[in-house]
């Protein structure tokens, strides 16, 4: 049976959308998940840790969100360019997101805070996307700190009192366009905990782009073409979870990205975990024969997108769909800021 982009649709009340985080991050809701048998049990996130057992791996996404959105002027006629970046391709060039972007033709400068950062655009892409290359004096990501916002998903209307909270407490690597959602529920006391108890706390990086949330605009799934996200292991990872699965324990993933790159390098390796680094555009839809991951932490996902049927790939898609409809019933809060899932 060919499923379509309505098979993964529901309708959430728009009240149900999360518009800023919880005062304590492991006091959101975690609704538990049994794909086998589509059973369901109503926890909070530091809950988390009776469903964890010594030996087994909690893998997390160590990327840290980029103040990714900046405003930019047209020199020439004093127009005003919002810009988002999406990932960094090489040297000072980066993919962007452009509004307005129809006037922004290749050749086309913008300025940043009054010229101290200034860019070209090199190519156009699709839906106002923007190949630019930026011109400055000094260290880059030292003046995006100083001229960049953060990039909230378009849903949150919310202005973030703490940009803090948008990163999970273990964020390290600059590069991400959107934060790894499921990881913000984490708190340093709850993965100390989870040490205590016996399991490994293993990190990796992936750099989330944009096109993880974007609706897929196809009707047959099998149509939709992903969009590509720089993904990292290192050798010490890579030992652990041979290690960890070795000796029998599970490899439990927190959030999509984390099972991205998961999977992606099992996908290379014929099942093998090792290091690797590259752009992965795998898409895990039902059907998909998982390689890696035992089990996984996730938030809500906008309906009709890749991220609901990479989950349904795990659980079944009348499972998930009948989880979503129960959360919804409960009124669990939805999207970036709201709350969990473990499926195991």
């Amino acid at each position: 049976m060919t499923l379509t982009t309505e098979d993964f649709d529901y309708d959430l009340p728009h009240e149900l959308i999360a518009q800023t985080p919880i005062e304590k991050r492991d006091a959101s809701r975690l609704l538990v998940l049994d794909h086998q048998t589509g059973a369901l049990a109503d926890k909070h996130f530091y809950d988390i840790l009776d469903y964890l057992n010594p030996g087994d791996a909690v893998v997390m996404n160590n990327s840290r969100v980029m103040p990714a959105r900046i405003y930019g002027i047209k020199p020439e006629t004093g127009g005003h360019v919002e810009t988002l970046l999406l990932h960094n391709t090489k040297g000072d060039e980066w993919e962007t997101l452009m509004k307005p972007a129809k006037k922004m033709k290749v050749g086309s400068t913008l300025s940043f805070g009054d010229g101290l950062l200034t860019a070209t655009v090199t190519e156009e892409l699709e839906h106002g996307g923007r190949m630019i290359e930026f011109h400055y004096d000094g260290i880059f990501m030292e003046i995006l700190n100083q001229l960049g916002e953060m990039p909230l998903p378009p849903y949150i209307k919310e202005k973030l009192d703490d940009p803090e909270r948008y990163q999970t407490v273990y964020a390290k690597t600059p590069g991400s366009a959107a934060a790894p959602t499921a990881g913000l529920h984490w708190t340093k006391d709850l993965l100390q905990k989870v040490q205590d108890k016996g399991a490994k706390l293993v990190y990796l990086t992936l750099h989330v782009g944009l096109g993880t949330f974007r609706p897929v605009d196809e009707k047959n799934i099998e149509d939709h073409k992903m969009h590509s996200e720089f993904y990292q292991l290192s050798e010490e990872s890579a030992k652990t979870l041979n290690d960890v699965r070795a000796n029998g324990g599970r490899i439990i993933a927190t959030g999509t990205t984390s099972i991205r790159t998961l999977e992606t390098i099992g996908t290379k390796f014929n099942g093998e975990i090792k290091a690797d680094s590259g752009w992965t555009d795998i898409f895990i839809k039902p059907g998909y024969q998982w390689q890696v991951v035992d089990a996984f932490i996730t938030n809500f996902h906008l309906p009709k997108s890749t991220l609901v049927m990479l989950v349904a790939a795990f659980t079944g898609r009348k499972n998930i769909l009948n989880a979503y409809q129960h959360a919804i019933d409960e009124r669990y809060r939805f999207f970036s800021f709201g709350d969990a899932m473990f499926i195991k």
